[in-house]
Protein backbone atom coordinates (compact mmCIF):
# COMPACT_ATOMS: atom_id res chain seq x y z
CA UNK A 1 0.00 0.00 0.00
CA UNK A 2 1.32 3.40 -1.02
CA UNK A 3 1.15 5.88 1.93
CA UNK A 4 3.39 8.95 0.41
CA UNK A 5 4.51 10.12 -3.35
CA UNK A 6 8.05 12.40 -2.96
CA UNK A 7 7.78 15.00 -5.33
CA UNK A 8 10.75 12.95 -6.78
CA UNK A 9 9.15 9.77 -7.78
CA UNK A 10 9.70 7.93 -4.98
CA UNK A 11 7.79 5.89 -3.17
CA UNK A 12 6.76 4.97 0.44
CA UNK A 13 5.17 1.51 0.68
CA UNK A 14 3.40 -0.16 3.72
CA UNK A 15 4.03 -4.06 3.45
CA UNK A 16 4.99 -7.12 5.37
CA UNK A 17 5.09 -4.99 8.20
CA UNK A 18 7.72 -2.52 7.14
CA UNK A 19 7.52 1.15 5.50
CA UNK A 20 9.67 0.86 2.46
CA UNK A 21 11.20 3.75 0.09
CA UNK A 22 11.46 2.62 -3.36
CA UNK A 23 13.40 4.88 -5.11
CA UNK A 24 12.65 6.14 -9.26
CA UNK A 25 16.70 7.24 -9.61
CA UNK A 26 19.82 7.76 -7.89
CA UNK A 27 20.33 8.67 -4.34
CA UNK A 28 22.49 9.13 -1.47
CA UNK A 29 22.23 7.28 1.48
CA UNK A 30 23.57 8.27 4.95
CA UNK A 31 22.39 5.75 7.70
CA UNK A 32 23.38 4.25 10.79
CA UNK A 33 21.67 0.79 9.28
CA UNK A 34 23.41 -2.45 10.46
CA UNK A 35 23.76 -3.60 6.89
CA UNK A 36 25.05 -1.19 3.81
CA UNK A 37 24.94 1.33 6.42
CA UNK A 38 27.24 4.63 6.16
CA UNK A 39 27.53 6.47 2.88
CA UNK A 40 26.34 4.68 0.16
CA UNK A 41 25.03 5.62 -3.66
CA UNK A 42 24.02 1.90 -5.10
CA UNK A 43 20.74 1.49 -3.08
CA UNK A 44 17.58 1.38 -4.36
CA UNK A 45 15.55 1.13 -1.06
CA UNK A 46 15.50 1.85 1.86
CA UNK A 47 13.30 0.67 4.91
CA UNK A 48 12.01 0.42 8.84
CA UNK A 49 10.57 -2.89 9.86
CA UNK A 50 8.22 -3.92 12.76
CA UNK A 51 10.26 -6.84 14.11
CA UNK A 52 7.52 -8.48 16.58
CA UNK A 53 6.15 -11.48 16.53
CA UNK A 54 2.51 -11.69 16.43
CA UNK A 55 2.19 -8.63 18.08
CA UNK A 56 4.75 -9.14 21.65
CA UNK A 57 7.07 -7.43 21.77
CA UNK A 58 9.81 -9.68 21.54
CA UNK A 59 11.52 -10.46 18.92
CA UNK A 60 13.75 -13.40 17.15
CA UNK A 61 16.90 -12.66 15.76
CA UNK A 62 17.47 -14.92 12.24
CA UNK A 63 20.95 -14.60 11.94
CA UNK A 64 23.53 -14.81 14.72
CA UNK A 65 24.56 -10.52 13.55
CA UNK A 66 22.11 -7.92 13.35
CA UNK A 67 23.52 -7.38 9.75
CA UNK A 68 22.85 -10.72 8.47
CA UNK A 69 19.11 -10.20 10.33
CA UNK A 70 18.71 -7.71 7.79
CA UNK A 71 20.00 -9.45 4.87
CA UNK A 72 17.52 -12.25 5.81
CA UNK A 73 14.62 -9.65 6.15
CA UNK A 74 15.12 -8.01 2.77
CA UNK A 75 15.33 -11.71 1.05
CA UNK A 76 11.86 -11.77 2.53
CA UNK A 77 10.48 -8.74 1.94
CA UNK A 78 11.84 -9.76 -2.19
CA UNK A 79 14.75 -6.79 -2.05
CA UNK A 80 17.95 -7.37 -3.09
CA UNK A 81 20.12 -7.14 -0.08
CA UNK A 82 23.45 -5.78 -1.91
CA UNK A 83 21.01 -2.50 -3.09
CA UNK A 84 18.72 -2.25 0.72
CA UNK A 85 19.58 -0.88 3.62
CA UNK A 86 16.86 -0.96 6.93
CA UNK A 87 17.01 -0.73 10.59
CA UNK A 88 14.08 -2.62 13.03
CA UNK A 89 11.80 -1.92 15.92
CA UNK A 90 8.98 -2.63 18.23
CA UNK A 91 6.79 0.37 16.98
CA UNK A 92 4.06 -0.12 14.74
CA UNK A 93 4.05 0.67 11.34
CA UNK A 94 0.26 2.36 11.21
CA UNK A 95 1.76 5.00 13.83
CA UNK A 96 3.88 6.62 11.63
CA UNK A 97 4.46 10.20 11.59
CA UNK A 98 4.89 11.90 7.91
CA UNK A 99 5.86 15.41 8.13
CA UNK A 100 7.28 17.57 4.77
CA UNK A 101 8.02 21.21 4.94
CA UNK A 102 9.20 23.14 1.96
CA UNK A 103 11.44 26.44 1.55
CA UNK A 104 11.79 27.89 -2.25
CA UNK A 105 12.77 25.03 -3.93
CA UNK A 106 13.48 22.43 -1.31
CA UNK A 107 11.38 20.18 0.42
CA UNK A 108 12.07 17.86 3.25
CA UNK A 109 10.33 14.91 4.20
CA UNK A 110 10.74 13.11 8.19
CA UNK A 111 9.14 9.59 8.43
CA UNK A 112 9.29 8.51 11.82
CA UNK A 113 8.34 5.58 14.13
CA UNK A 114 8.98 6.03 17.83
CA UNK A 115 8.81 4.79 21.23
CA UNK A 116 10.34 5.85 24.30
CA UNK A 117 8.36 4.19 27.13
CA UNK A 118 10.68 1.33 27.66
CA UNK A 119 13.78 2.50 26.66
CA UNK A 120 14.40 5.82 26.85
CA UNK A 121 17.80 6.99 27.93
CA UNK A 122 20.17 10.08 28.33
CA UNK A 123 23.44 10.09 26.37
CA UNK A 124 26.35 9.15 29.34
CA UNK A 125 23.98 7.06 31.46
CA UNK A 126 25.18 3.56 32.79
CA UNK A 127 24.90 0.84 29.88
CA UNK A 128 25.05 -2.50 30.94
CA UNK A 129 25.68 -4.26 27.09
CA UNK A 130 28.84 -4.79 26.00
CA UNK A 131 29.15 -6.55 23.00
CA UNK A 132 32.41 -8.60 23.34
CA UNK A 133 30.82 -9.73 26.61
CA UNK A 134 27.70 -12.16 27.27
CA UNK A 135 24.75 -9.82 28.59
CA UNK A 136 21.10 -9.02 28.18
CA UNK A 137 19.94 -7.68 24.84
CA UNK A 138 18.76 -4.08 24.75
CA UNK A 139 15.44 -3.62 25.69
CA UNK A 140 13.23 -3.14 22.73
CA UNK A 141 11.88 0.95 22.47
CA UNK A 142 12.72 3.11 19.55
CA UNK A 143 13.05 6.00 17.08
CA UNK A 144 13.52 5.02 13.73
CA UNK A 145 13.53 8.18 11.41
CA UNK A 146 13.90 8.36 7.76
CA UNK A 147 14.55 11.54 6.54
CA UNK A 148 14.13 12.40 2.49
CA UNK A 149 15.72 15.84 1.30
CA UNK A 150 14.99 16.59 -2.29
CA UNK A 151 18.36 18.51 -3.21
CA UNK A 152 21.43 17.34 -3.74
CA UNK A 153 23.66 16.93 -0.43
CA UNK A 154 27.77 15.98 -0.71
CA UNK A 155 28.86 13.47 1.59
CA UNK A 156 29.71 16.42 4.37
CA UNK A 157 26.34 17.69 4.25
CA UNK A 158 24.41 14.54 4.80
CA UNK A 159 26.76 13.93 7.69
CA UNK A 160 25.92 17.70 9.15
CA UNK A 161 22.38 16.59 8.05
CA UNK A 162 22.41 13.51 10.72
CA UNK A 163 23.94 15.96 13.34
CA UNK A 164 21.06 18.41 13.17
CA UNK A 165 18.13 15.36 12.69
CA UNK A 166 19.07 14.16 16.13
CA UNK A 167 19.17 17.32 17.81
CA UNK A 168 15.92 18.24 16.81
CA UNK A 169 14.85 14.69 18.28
CA UNK A 170 16.41 15.57 21.35
CA UNK A 171 14.76 18.80 21.49
CA UNK A 172 11.42 17.08 21.09
CA UNK A 173 12.15 14.69 23.87
CA UNK A 174 13.65 17.66 25.50
CA UNK A 175 10.24 19.46 25.24
CA UNK A 176 7.92 16.89 26.34
CA UNK A 177 10.22 15.81 29.55
CA UNK A 178 10.45 12.47 28.44
CA UNK A 179 12.39 10.35 31.19
CA UNK A 180 15.29 8.51 31.19
CA UNK A 181 14.68 4.98 32.43
CA UNK A 182 18.20 4.77 33.28
CA UNK A 183 19.55 8.03 35.50
CA UNK A 184 17.72 11.33 37.06
CA UNK A 185 17.83 12.92 33.59
CA UNK A 186 15.61 13.98 30.56
CA UNK A 187 16.14 11.58 28.30
CA UNK A 188 17.82 12.40 24.89
CA UNK A 189 16.78 9.24 22.99
CA UNK A 190 15.93 5.61 23.15
CA UNK A 191 19.34 2.97 23.25
CA UNK A 192 18.44 1.83 19.70
CA UNK A 193 17.84 4.78 17.69
CA UNK A 194 18.46 4.60 14.03
CA UNK A 195 18.55 7.09 11.20
CA UNK A 196 18.44 7.17 7.41
CA UNK A 197 19.08 9.86 5.73
CA UNK A 198 18.43 10.71 2.04
CA UNK A 199 19.34 13.38 -0.42
CA UNK A 200 18.67 13.13 -4.04
CA UNK A 201 21.63 12.92 -6.29
CA UNK A 202 20.06 14.24 -9.59
CA UNK A 203 18.70 17.48 -8.33
CA UNK A 204 19.43 20.60 -9.68
CA UNK A 205 19.04 21.95 -6.18
CA UNK A 206 22.99 21.73 -5.13
CA UNK A 207 23.15 22.26 -0.75
CA UNK A 208 26.50 22.42 0.97
CA UNK A 209 24.68 23.74 4.43
CA UNK A 210 22.60 21.67 6.84
CA UNK A 211 23.16 23.07 10.23
CA UNK A 212 20.50 25.39 12.08
CA UNK A 213 21.60 29.08 10.58
CA UNK A 214 20.65 27.42 6.90
CA UNK A 215 17.16 26.89 5.67
CA UNK A 216 17.76 23.42 5.20
CA UNK A 217 18.75 23.37 9.33
CA UNK A 218 15.09 24.68 9.99
CA UNK A 219 13.13 22.35 7.71
CA UNK A 220 15.45 19.86 8.79
CA UNK A 221 14.40 20.54 12.48
CA UNK A 222 10.68 21.60 11.86
CA UNK A 223 10.08 18.49 10.40
CA UNK A 224 11.68 15.79 12.52
CA UNK A 225 10.66 17.70 15.79
CA UNK A 226 7.06 17.60 14.97
CA UNK A 227 7.20 13.42 13.55
CA UNK A 228 8.75 12.70 16.44
CA UNK A 229 6.47 14.28 18.93
CA UNK A 230 3.74 12.76 16.97
CA UNK A 231 5.06 9.28 16.34
CA UNK A 232 4.98 8.96 20.03
CA UNK A 233 1.47 9.92 20.71
CA UNK A 234 0.39 7.81 18.52
CA UNK A 235 2.17 4.98 19.29
CA UNK A 236 2.30 5.18 23.42
CA UNK A 237 0.10 8.36 24.38
CA UNK A 238 3.27 10.56 25.15
CA UNK A 239 1.69 13.95 24.55
CA UNK A 240 1.86 17.39 26.48
CA UNK A 241 -1.46 15.95 28.35
CA UNK A 242 0.04 13.05 29.60
CA UNK A 243 2.83 15.00 31.24
CA UNK A 244 0.42 17.64 32.55
CA UNK A 245 0.91 14.95 36.05
CA UNK A 246 2.96 15.44 38.98
CA UNK A 247 4.48 12.07 38.96
CA UNK A 248 5.16 12.57 35.20
CA UNK A 249 7.37 15.25 36.17
CA UNK A 250 9.18 13.72 39.64
CA UNK A 251 8.85 10.11 38.60
CA UNK A 252 12.23 10.20 37.38
CA UNK A 253 13.91 10.85 41.06
CA UNK A 254 12.26 8.30 41.92
CA UNK A 255 8.72 9.50 43.51
CA UNK A 256 5.96 7.67 42.07
CA UNK A 257 2.25 6.64 43.47
CA UNK A 258 3.45 4.00 43.88
CA UNK A 259 6.09 4.79 46.22
CA UNK A 260 3.55 6.74 48.25
CA UNK A 261 0.97 4.39 48.45
CA UNK A 262 3.14 1.49 50.10
CA UNK A 263 3.98 4.01 53.07
CA UNK A 264 0.28 4.57 53.83
CA UNK A 265 -0.40 0.37 53.10
CA UNK A 266 -1.28 -0.41 56.56
CA UNK A 267 -3.39 2.37 57.14
CA UNK A 268 -6.81 1.90 57.18
CA UNK A 269 -7.37 4.95 55.41
CA UNK A 270 -5.52 3.63 52.28
CA UNK A 271 -8.21 3.46 49.76
CA UNK A 272 -9.17 7.13 49.88
CA UNK A 273 -5.86 8.28 49.90
CA UNK A 274 -4.94 6.24 46.98
CA UNK A 275 -8.12 8.35 45.25
CA UNK A 276 -6.79 11.66 46.79
CA UNK A 277 -3.41 11.03 45.11
CA UNK A 278 -5.19 10.73 42.07
CA UNK A 279 -6.88 13.86 41.89
CA UNK A 280 -3.59 15.80 43.55
CA UNK A 281 -1.61 14.57 40.90
CA UNK A 282 -3.53 16.28 38.14
CA UNK A 283 -4.27 19.39 39.65
CA UNK A 284 -2.74 22.40 38.09
CA UNK A 285 -0.98 24.44 41.31
CA UNK A 286 0.70 21.13 42.71
CA UNK A 287 1.69 19.88 38.49
CA UNK A 288 3.02 23.62 38.66
CA UNK A 289 5.23 23.01 41.61
CA UNK A 290 6.54 19.90 41.36
CA UNK A 291 7.82 21.01 37.74
CA UNK A 292 9.19 23.85 39.68
CA UNK A 293 10.73 21.57 42.19
CA UNK A 294 12.17 19.49 39.70
CA UNK A 295 13.82 21.97 37.71
CA UNK A 296 15.65 23.00 40.85
CA UNK A 297 16.58 19.16 41.31
CA UNK A 298 18.34 19.38 37.97
CA UNK A 299 19.99 21.97 38.26
CA UNK A 300 21.51 21.00 41.64
CA UNK A 301 22.53 17.85 39.49
CA UNK A 302 23.89 19.86 36.51
CA UNK A 303 25.77 21.69 38.95
CA UNK A 304 24.07 24.95 37.98
CA UNK A 305 22.72 25.53 41.35
CA UNK A 306 24.65 25.19 45.32
CA UNK A 307 23.03 22.95 47.80
CA UNK A 308 22.78 25.63 49.72
CA UNK A 309 20.41 27.59 47.44
CA UNK A 310 18.63 24.64 46.22
CA UNK A 311 17.77 23.34 49.88
CA UNK A 312 16.56 27.58 50.26
CA UNK A 313 14.31 27.59 47.24
CA UNK A 314 13.02 24.30 47.81
CA UNK A 315 11.81 25.43 51.02
CA UNK A 316 10.29 28.10 49.66
CA UNK A 317 8.38 26.47 47.17
CA UNK A 318 7.31 23.63 49.84
CA UNK A 319 5.63 26.07 51.82
CA UNK A 320 4.33 27.98 48.80
CA UNK A 321 2.01 25.15 48.74
CA UNK A 322 0.73 24.44 52.36
CA UNK A 323 3.72 21.81 53.44
CA UNK A 324 6.24 21.70 55.91
CA UNK A 325 9.68 23.66 54.79
CA UNK A 326 12.49 22.02 54.87
CA UNK A 327 15.55 21.66 57.88
CA UNK A 328 18.07 24.57 57.76
CA UNK A 329 20.52 22.20 58.55
CA UNK A 330 23.75 22.23 56.66
CA UNK A 331 24.19 19.65 54.11
CA UNK A 332 28.17 18.52 52.64
CA UNK A 333 27.32 18.01 48.78
CA UNK A 334 24.68 18.14 45.93
CA UNK A 335 23.86 14.29 46.56
CA UNK A 336 22.68 15.01 49.96
CA UNK A 337 21.29 18.08 49.51
CA UNK A 338 19.07 16.12 46.23
CA UNK A 339 18.16 13.05 48.84
CA UNK A 340 17.08 15.69 51.40
CA UNK A 341 14.84 17.68 48.83
CA UNK A 342 13.34 14.56 47.63
CA UNK A 343 12.45 13.13 51.45
CA UNK A 344 11.06 16.69 51.85
CA UNK A 345 8.83 16.01 49.12
CA UNK A 346 7.30 12.98 49.64
CA UNK A 347 6.70 13.87 53.60
CA UNK A 348 4.75 17.01 52.21
CA UNK A 349 2.80 14.79 50.16
CA UNK A 350 1.88 12.33 52.72
CA UNK A 351 0.76 14.93 54.70
CA UNK A 352 -1.69 16.06 52.49
CA UNK A 353 -3.39 12.77 51.98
Amino acid sequence: MTIHRFSNGDELVLENKALIARFAGERRVLSTAPHNGGYRENLKWVFNQDCKINGDKTHVMKAPSYDEHIRIVCKEMGLDPEYACGVITAADMENVSIKSATYSDTTVTAVVTAGIDENGGRVGDPAFWHETEESPQPTPGTINIMLFIDANLPEGTLARALVTCTEAKTAALQELMAPSLYSFGIATGSGTDSTIIVSNLKSKVYLTWAGKHSKLGELIGRTVMAAVKESLELQTGLNAERQFDLFARIGRYGISKKTILEQLQNSKDAGKASKKLERLSKQRDFVVFTSLYVHLLDQLDWGLIGPEDALVWAGKLLTGVGMADISPAPVADAISAREKMLSAFKSGILSLL
